[in-house]
């Protein structure tokens, strides 16, 4: 277990990273013992920075839904950051040159939460009737820490992504909404094209076999904490695709179908 200097240490590092868009090393190599209670004590400590900063919170993202992902941080749940207001972008915006380090994109949905959702025992359709509705969304990934440490050939663990706030930087939401229980939201997915190549396609099943079951184990984990979503706020519940790199000068489009196409280049 880190002592709260150590933790407070990790997200101070973190913290400068973002604010001067560079990446330090792994964490996970200066804390090899930390476990998953203090990554997330890291994210708390960092997230409690930024507040202090002036940013507001906004929601949460579910993140490391797929077996693939997963089974790359030799881990078997997801993890979970928090939206902060400075990341939402408009459909069609332009992210400003060295806004990022590392950018990636992913498509998702998002639930835009009417009543509050507090754990234990939170299913499926208690996340449904507590949704006002889903919105087709993209997630700006990007990583404040390196992906692989070159000295050792170490790649990032489970605790380097969660204490950096499980990678999350940016989200774009738009196209058309729908009530939660208007659409079969395994069968909602995406087209997604770089440059007007498709680099990837996925349907919301691949979350976890339905997209609300990440906002449930939200609901549940954070219980465990006295907090919860919020009524509100904006939940992405995880990706259907691999993530795909975004560099200088690239267009990215996501055809959700009926539920329209969100855009989003990067200068």
């Amino acid at each position: 277990m880190m002592t709260d200097a150590q933790v407070e240490d990790a997200a101070a590092r973190l913290f400068e990273a973002e604010r001067e868009r560079r990446q330090i090393r792994l964490l996970s190599l200066h804390f090899p013992q930390a476990t998953m209670d203090d990554a997330y004590r890291v994210q708390a400590a960092l997230v409690k920075r930024k507040v202090a900063s002036g940013l507001a919170i906004k929601g949460w993202k579910i993140g490391l839904t797929s077996k693939a992902m997963q089974s790359a941080l030799s881990i078997d749940i997801p993890d979970s950051g928090i939206l902060f207001d400075d990341m939402f972008f408009e459909d069609g915006d332009t992210v400003p040159g060295g806004r990022f380090i590392q950018p990636r994109i992913e498509a998702e949905i998002a639930f835009v939460m009417k009543a509050p959702l507090a754990g234990p025992n939170v299913s499926i359709d208690d996340v449904l009737d507590a949704t006002d509705h889903i919105s087709p969304a993209l997630e700006i990934l990007d990583t404040r820490i390196e992906r692989m440490n070159k000295e050792t050939g170490r790649i990032r663990t489970f605790f380097d992504t969660i204490s950096d706030n499980a990678a999350n930087a940016g989200i774009v939401v738009g196209g058309r909404s729908a009530g939660p229980r208007e659409a079969d939201l395994r069968w909602i997915g995406a087209i997604v094209s770089r440059n007007g190549e498709v680099e990837e396609t996925g349907l919301g099943a691949g979350v976890l076999d339905h997209p609300a079951k990440g906002i449930a184990w939200l609901a549940n984990r954070l219980q465990q904490y006295g907090m919860r979503i919020s009524a509100g706020e904006v939940v992405l519940s995880g990706s259907f695709i691999r993530p795909v790199e975004c560099r200088h000068g690239d267009q990215i489009a996501a055809d959700f179908g009926p539920y329209g196409i969100l855009r989003i280049a990067f200068a």
